[in-house]
């Protein structure tokens, strides 16, 4: 047996004991086998006449948000060496990200937003979009933004700007893309120390609820869930980690384990790998109803971007 795949089975022993939980490699699915009912602004929705409610996906079980006064920031779990490091801004690797995009907003984007409006404007995404009938996380709206109003403008923002709402200028900066995770952190920067305040819009509802699901359900062939790892055993250790309750409260974020900046996204794909199920697809809409639910889940948290994390 070669080392590399003695590790990967000790994890995976590891990761059973933890949790109790058994499975013959491939007995169970690395995806959901039940279809995903479709939702308002979702491509099923507008192909439907009439959304249904999200249904509970089969295994999934209802999930409360953790209790306020019990829930708290991965901040909380970390060595004192990796929050000294978060809280100095000097030592904080992810300030790299942070002065790229101070540069390319002002080139960029301060001939329509102001520095001083963006404070608060990370704490309220997702956020539901009029134009395309549905909700976009904040780094949606920076890629959206870009495709149509900056895309084939130079980094100095001499080169002409361009209105294009065409499917593919929108898709110009995918969701680990270096322009838009700077721009991302520059504008999340400004909500720094603000309250987490999903907002009260009844069109996000259905996409929470969904989020709640895919929070709850069992994924992959280690049949784990979300809900299992960030609530049930939140607070023990896995191979020498501290389970953390799982609160975006800092994304982007710097891991010390990527040696780089990486969205929320990313993090949410390590989890699904990890667990052997299907990763969600790029700014799809598992991946932002489960952002939506979290963000809701945390609502009150302080934002702490740019957080440093193991």
């Amino acid at each position: 047996m070669s080392a590399r795949r003695a590790i990967v089975v000790v994890a995976t022993a590891g990761a059973l004991a933890l949790f109790g939980t058994s499975c013959a490699p491939g007995s169970i699915p690395s995806s959901p086998s039940s279809p995903s009912p479709p939702l308002p602004g979702s491509s099923g929705a507008r192909a439907a006449a009439t959304a249904a409610r999200p249904s509970t996906h089969g295994t999934a079980a209802a999930v409360s948000p953790a209790r306020p006064e019990t829930r708290r920031s991965g901040y909380a779990d970390m060595s004192a060496a990796t929050q000294a490091m978060q809280r100095d801004d000097a030592a904080n690797p992810a300030w790299l990200w942070v002065e790229e995009g101070r540069q390319r907003f002002a080139a960029q984007c301060a001939r329509c937003h102001e520095v001083a409006a963006m404070a608060g404007v990370a704490a309220r995404y997702p956020a539901w979009d009029e134009r395309l009938q549905r909700p976009l996380t904040l780094g949606q709206r920076i890629t959206d933004c870009h495709g149509r109003h900056v895309r084939g403008m130079g980094d100095k923002g001499d080169a002409r700007a361009t209105d294009d709402a065409r499917p593919d200028a929108r898709a110009a900066l995918p969701p680990e893309d270096e322009t838009r995770l700077a721009l991302e952190t520059f504008v999340a920067l400004q909500s720094r120390g603000r309250p987490i305040a999903p907002p009260a819009d009844a069109r996000l509802a259905p996409w929470r609820e969904r989020g709640r699901a895919l929070f709850a359900q069992r994924m992959g062939q280690l049949d784990l869930s979300c809900a299992q790892c960030h609530e049930q055993y939140a607070g023990r250790r896995l191979a020498g980690s501290v389970i953390p309750q799982g609160h975006p409260t800092g994304y982007p974020i710097y891991r010390l384990e990527w040696q780089g900046l990486g969205s929320l996204q990313r993090r949410l794909r390590g989890c699904l790998v990890g667990v052997r199920a299907e990763p969600f697809a790029a700014d799809g809409e598992e991946a932002t109803a489960l952002e939506a639910f979290l963000m809701s889940r945390a609502a009150g948290l302080p934002m702490e971007t740019p957080a440093v994390r193991p």
